[in-house]
């Protein structure tokens, strides 16, 4: 069923919201700055904690623009472009939020401090963990996220010019390569930026396991999105219900599947028994880690998984989009679970909230800028994608072709 402009409620006021990213930069700015002056190490944290979360959106959105090439599929035509903004955020952005890591790195990573002489667990990484092999390393990843986005993004947007079949060919092309670079990048970038935090500890389910995190916060991000723009009738040619409904299956099965790699983890690395892996939940189990622990286990899974259970949930915007909020929380709240124990093994660090939010709201107000300023300079969806009758209903839908063809449309 498509909506028309008429069905959907008066689009929303979002002047009062033009100057927010330059608040946000400014308010989260004066926080991190602080807290880099008082505390630099507590600052490398947060930093890391806020930057991995923005990795992993950024990476989810890479991810389905790859997969909507590889599929030819006609239902995301709707959301291809601004997932594909979302993706251009890897590089240059996200390279430049991730200078003050390297800056940092010896005081948040201990093998920078350690000689791999005597100490196997360490050499075995060798030469990963060692500061050229940590900067080559991710100089190599960003390089490979920026000629994958730039080259997808290229010919996305010539295609709105030309409509020449050599861009689908392309597009396609890319994606074919890169979806091999991305199952790489997305297993090996996080097991060095986060696992190695501790590097004595190694799991194979790892990059599993931020996949599943990358898409499943990627989902909550476009579902979001998607409901504004409609909201906005921004994208009435070529949104349906249905598409919403596709993003709210998607959404429950990475719900299933981030839970089954994060269990199968667990259950594998217990059952293992070795103390070497053990050592690693044994001191997420401490304190007030448990409480965090349960709220994962129950947030992250049993409350999306129950209200999104019913079919006509995942096209209830009432229950959708605070589930898609609270999907954000549940995101960042375990990436803190993986960081934020190893310098506070007892406790949250409540009393260093102030700075966590300070890091999150900068990069948000950053990030949300490029996104937004991107966004306003292309058309919001693809003009000539070889699916975009399909998208906008005419092969079903025939007697509805006068209204909605789009403005400019062929004659």
């Amino acid at each position: 069923m498509k909506h028309k402009p008429t069905d959907l409620p008066p689009p929303l006021d979002l002047s009062g919201w033009r100057k927010a990213p330059s608040v946000f930069m400014v308010i989260g700015g004066i926080l991190s700055v602080i807290g880099l002056i008082y505390k630099p190490r507590e600052f490398g944290y947060a930093w890391l904690a806020a930057f991995m979360f923005f990795l992993m959106l950024a990476l989810g959105g890479l991810f389905f623009s790859i997969i909507h090439h590889l599929t030819d599929a006609g239902w995301s035509v709707a959301t291809r472009r601004f997932c594909e903004h979302i993706g251009s955020l890897l590089f240059p952005w996200l390279a430049i939020l991730f200078v003050p890591i390297i800056l940092l790195s010896s005081k948040i990573y201990s093998w920078r401090t350690l000689s791999p002489v005597d100490n196997g667990a360490l050499s075995a990484k060798m030469p990963l963990c060692t500061l050229p092999g940590f900067i080559v390393s991710s100089a190599i990843f960003f390089g490979v996220w920026w000629l994958l986005t730039g080259r997808i993004n290229y010919w996305s947007l010539r295609q709105d010019v030309t409509g020449d079949v050599l861009c689908t060919r392309k597009m396609r092309f890319h994606s074919g390569w890169g979806i091999l670079a991305f199952a790489a990048t997305v297993t090996v970038a996080p097991t060095l930026w986060m696992q190695s935090l501790q590097y004595q500890w190694s799991s194979t389910m790892y990059g599993l396991y931020m996949f599943a995190s990358c898409g499943w916060v990627a989902l909550a991000t476009i579902y979001v999105i998607t409901a504004i723009l409609q909201r906005q009738r921004v994208l009435t040619n070529v949104l349906h219900d249905n598409q919403f409904y596709y993003l709210g299956v998607l959404f429950f099965a990475f719900t299933l599947l981030e839970a089954y790699f994060e269990f199968a983890q667990y259950f594998v690395i217990w059952n293992g028994n070795v103390p070497d892996e053990t050592f690693w939940y044994l001191m997420r189990e401490r304190g007030s880690w448990w409480c965090i622990n349960m709220i994962l286990i129950f947030g992250h899974f049993f409350v999306p998984f129950v209200l999104l259970l019913p079919a006509k949930a995942k096209m209830n915007f009432k229950i959708m989009i605070p589930v898609c909020l609270w999907a954000w929380l549940m995101a960042y709240a375990d990436i803190a679970f993986n960081i934020f124990p190893v310098i506070h093994p007892d406790t949250y660090p409540t009393h260093w909230l102030w700075l966590q939010f300070g890091c999150f709201l900068l990069m948000t107000g950053f990030l949300g800028q490029a996104f937004i300023k991107k966004f306003l300079r292309h058309p919001p969806y693809p003009q000539r994608d070889p699916r975009i009758l399909e998208a906008m209903g005419l092969t079903h839908e025939p007697e509805e072709l006068p209204d909605t063809m789009p403005n400019g449309g062929a004659k």
